[in-house]
């Protein structure tokens, strides 16, 4: 960070950081699965609106968000480092929430290149700050409407574009990808990669098609649906939110250096249960992970705070932190995309 420690000096002398620990990962996946889908029976047992329902239905949203969050963490980790956890991780969530990995994986990496981060080319980032509060509480609200538009993805248009090549490239351009850039346009997929996407898209549509004919027989009773939509929402919704949280989102379009990418990202120090509910698996240390984003989310608490430790009272790394999720909200809407100065939030970040 601007020469005071590097990220090659953090690799030496924390080594030990950047080891991921199976066993951690496999047990919080399965914990959190199990909590999140044992609730989801018990919320979809009771009855709509009662108390047990709500608060079975609020512990299933943050633990499966908790569990849907570890695509981020197979974004990162280099293939075969845990043999199968991609496998069950879409047994126990991707699929049941029409979410293959393929949506995150491939195309994280956009947000993490110097040369793209914050571009047009980075299909996480766009200029937030500079929009009005009533186009933010849009960008909010506005995946509750995503549930049916990923089945309608996978179940329909998918299979539809394997026989339509103009259609194909339209899905996968513009309906393949996680993002919260509309300009971005997600390559084709080559080699490897596109294997990995045909099985992914095929087992995708087969549980959707599954789930169409078990609630045509009668197998599967339509409020069961109606109470995975309200599940699958809130973890869309709680999401969102966090991702509102994740950056400044005032960067003005043009490719940042490494210090402006670690001051436009945000470290959440806000009150600790409900900050890691919303923000799991180490996303509070956001800038951290912007600046190391190898190491395993299990090790970024320790490491944050040996360079807290450490740094200088000057260090850009102290700049990031927030008082949580609703400050940093808050924050978000108070911005301008001009300071007192008339210089742009954008390039102050890149002369940082």
């Amino acid at each position: 960070m601007q020469n005071q420690l590097t990220g090659i000096e953090c690799r030496r002398r924390f080594a030990n950081a950047f080891q991921p620990r199976p066993w951690l990962y496999w047990s919080d996946l399965l914990a959190s699965a199990g909590v999140g889908w044992v609730t989801f029976l018990l919320g979809a047992r009771a009855q709509l609106g009662s108390l047990l329902y709500l608060a079975a239905t609020v512990v299933a949203v943050t633990a499966l968000l908790r569990a849907a969050i570890f695509i981020h963490e197979l974004a990162h980790l280099k293939r075969g480092t845990l043999p199968g956890f991609e496998t069950v991780w879409h047994l126990l969530v991707g699929l049941p929430f029409m979410l293959p990995s393929l949506m995150y994986v491939g195309s994280h990496s956009d947000h993490h290149r110097q040369t793209t981060f914050g571009t047009v080319a980075d299909p996480e980032y766009a200029p937030i700050a500079r929009w009005s509060c009533l186009r933010i509480a849009w960008f909010v609200v506005s995946v509750l409407v995503v549930p049916p538009l990923l089945m309608l993805r996978w179940g329909v248009l998918g299979p539809l574009s394997s026989l339509i090549p103009p259609l194909r490239r339209l899905v996968v351009e513009r309906a393949s990808t996680l993002v919260i850039n509309p300009d971005y346009r997600r390559p084709t997929p080559q080699g490897r990669q596109a294997a990995h996407w045909l099985i992914q898209e095929a087992a995708t549509a087969l549980v959707f098609w599954i789930v169409v004919v078990s609630e045509s027989m009668g197998w599967v009773a339509s409020y069961w649906l109606l109470h995975w939509y309200i599940v699958a929402a809130g973890v869309l919704l709680l999401n969102q939110l966090r991702t509102l949280a994740a950056h400044r989102y005032n960067n003005d379009g043009a490719p940042l250096v490494s210090t402006g990418q670690i001051l436009d990202s945000v470290t959440l120090n806000g009150w600790l249960i409900p900050t890691v509910l919303a923000a799991p698996l180490g996303l509070r240390y956001h800038a951290l992970h912007h600046f190391l984003p190898t190491v395993p989310y299990h090790s970024l608490g320790v490491l944050h705070r040996r360079l807290l430790a450490e740094l200088p009272p000057d260090s850009p790394y102290r700049r990031t932190q927030s008082g949580g999720i609703l400050v940093t909200v808050r924050d978000l809407l108070r911005q301008t995309p001009r300071d007192a100065s008339g210089i742009s939030a954008g390039h102050a970040a890149r002369e940082a």
